[in-house]
């Protein structure tokens, strides 16, 4: 009965999460819907604005602030928070546990105040980054200070409901914590909805704080019944707890700090083409899109995973089968829509960003960015991954040195195609691509060695049975959308235009399945049964536990508070 369907389904969604399957699943399902309102939100950024100048001075202005929030707190929450908390939990020390978070996070925002309020004192000088290519006027600048100083305020909000976000996720909550980040673009879309016939683009950024409020006010009765007490205590910031998160955040923080400064680096680079404002927004189309997936399935399951390899460290037998396990899982959902991407880039881009005043050289290079871009799909998606296997392992150094010498990489190429070879803003992609596949080769090669050697030989066997399926998938993609475009489908229609695409992808993919299925790939099995399960849920839950905890990664959830 559809009644039964509809509390099932919640009982699913809201319950603590057992295995990094369910806990994926369920962490999915809201980065489904956050993906889904985040695409609204952009389509809605380029119908009302275009790929213009102002747009790409709103994308300009969010970098600074971003850039504030990751050093300053986001680096504790990814790397450090959840195995140090989760250890308190373990450990049967809530309460000191609830002391100590609740002094990071007055720490984290008394940090990130104190830099906010230079950078809102400075913000012309800060900014004068983005002009080196001195294509933008003092108008235009004046614009991207303005905007940076907005949401700069958007990011203390974004600061706790992100530390609630990890709070949750300590505790195998991980639907909340989702729907209420999905949520944080509601409030931008609100904001857009709204003010946009008014105050233009500064539409966007006050929707920003509406969305940072939404975000916190959704996770507070969670939060609440998890028994979570505010009680920050200034003499803990010495103590062994905050010790353990700074240890291994430190390198963490570096890296962020490193990977951003290359974010800045390339949008300043950016500067030096013609028309840098459109083309940063071509840029950030193409990268929009192709991190989708990454979000979709290789953040999903890295976070899903994270908790459990942490309490698996100490047993790295078990240890290596949940991340071979996870490995394999996020190579299995990704590597065909890396194809797919390739495949289907114009069509995409049409379907998403697809508006008169996003204009057709703009959806063609978007697309060609995207190809590019998508080549290394699966390689972002598994960095995920492996990061979180060196975070469990605590140890930070080496995802540090490897980054590094990925952002350098970046930067170096990036350099030499634009302001050497005068390439253009798709060879930003083709630069990103390498040093994404290397930055997970040398990663790989050293948890390799840490853990003592994965089982290499049946996991060669099963990432080559996939890249082959995904191969021959590309071929199916590719074929009905040169036979039916134009001939049978006249797409300069939308609609038209959802039915092609919608053919191509569901044969491409159901070719996938079937080879995947034939050449006895374990991870298709898995979700042929798990999408059974879910046909036949009124009928049971059971049937959902039974098949996830097939997944071999189950959470020890004894020592955690319900």
């Amino acid at each position: 009965m559809p009644h039964d369907f509809l509390k099932n389904s919640l009982n699913i969604l809201l319950r603590q999460q057992t295995n990094i399957l369910s806990a994926a699943i369920v962490i999915m399902s809201t980065v489904i819907l956050s993906q889904v309102l985040g695409l609204i939100r952009e389509r809605l950024l380029r119908a009302t604005f275009g790929a213009s100048n102002t747009l790409g001075i709103y994308q300009y202005a969010t970098n600074i602030p971003d850039f504030l929030f990751q050093l300053t707190i986001a680096a504790a929450l990814a790397s450090s928070f959840i195995p140090v908390f989760s250890d308190y939990l373990v450990k049967n020390k809530e309460q000191e546990g609830h002391k100590m978070a609740s002094t990071l996070l007055i720490a984290g925002l008394s940090i990130f105040s104190f830099f906010a309020v230079v950078l809102l004192i400075l913000a012309p000088l800060f900014l004068q980054i983005f002009n080196l290519g001195g294509k933008f006027s003092s108008e235009d600048m004046t614009l991207m200070a303005n905007l940076m100083k907005i949401f700069i305020f958007g990011q203390l909000l974004f600061i706790i409901g992100s530390f609630f976000s990890a709070l949750l996720q300590s505790y195998n909550h991980f639907f909340i914590a989702g729907f209420a980040a999905s949520m944080y673009n509601l409030g931008i879309i609100i904001g857009i909805l709204i003010f946009s016939p008014f105050i233009g683009i500064y539409s966007a950024p006050i929707g920003v704080i509406f969305g940072g409020i939404i975000f916190i006010l959704v996770q507070l009765p969670l939060v609440k019944k998890i028994g979570f007490s505010f009680n920050p205590t200034f003499s803990l910031i010495k103590s062994e707890g905050i010790a353990k998160i700074i240890k291994l955040m430190w390198p963490r923080t570096i890296s962020i700090a490193i990977f951003n400064l290359g974010t800045i680096t390339i949008a300043s680079l950016i500067s030096f083409l013609s028309d840098p404002g459109r083309m940063y927004v071509i840029y950030n189309s193409a990268q929009i899109l192709s991190f989708a997936p990454v979000v979709l399935f290789g953040q999903t399951i890295a976070q899903a995973a994270l908790p459990i390899l942490s309490k698996e460290r100490e047993k790295l037998d078990y240890f290596k089968t949940t991340f071979i396990t996870s490995f394999n899982q996020m190579l299995y959902l990704v590597l065909p829509i890396s194809v797919l991407f390739l495949v289907l880039r114009i069509p995409i881009v049409r379907l998403i960003f697809g508006a008169a005043q996003f204009d057709w050289p703009a959806t063609v290079l978007t697309g060609r960015t995207l190809a590019f871009f998508s080549i290394s799909i699966f390689a972002q998606s598994l960095i995920a991954l492996v990061l979180r296997g060196f975070y469990a392992l605590h140890n930070t150094k080496m995802p540090l040195v490897v980054g590094s010498i990925s952002t350098a990489i970046i930067i170096v190429l990036v350099y030499l195609f634009i302001t050497v070879h005068k390439l253009g803003v798709e060879s930003i992609a083709i630069a990103y691509s390498i040093a994404s596949v290397f930055n997970l080769v040398v990663l790989f090669i050293f948890l390799d060695k840490m853990v003592g050697g994965f089982d290499k030989k049946n996991l060669v066997l099963s990432i080559v049975k996939i890249f082959l399926s995904s191969f021959f998938t590309g071929f199916a993609l590719y074929i009905p959308i040169k036979l039916l475009d134009q001939l049978v489908f006249d797409t300069t229609r939308t609609i038209n235009l959802i039915f092609l695409t919608g053919i191509s992808a569901f044969a491409g993919l159901s070719l996938y399945l079937f080879l995947t299925w034939l050449f006895n790939v374990k991870e298709a099995k898995t979700f042929l049964l798990l999408f059974k399960k879910i046909g036949n849920l009124p009928r049971g839950k059971a049937g959902w536990r039974e098949i996830l905890g097939k997944s071999e990664e189950v959470i020890d959830a004894t020592s955690i508070k319900p």
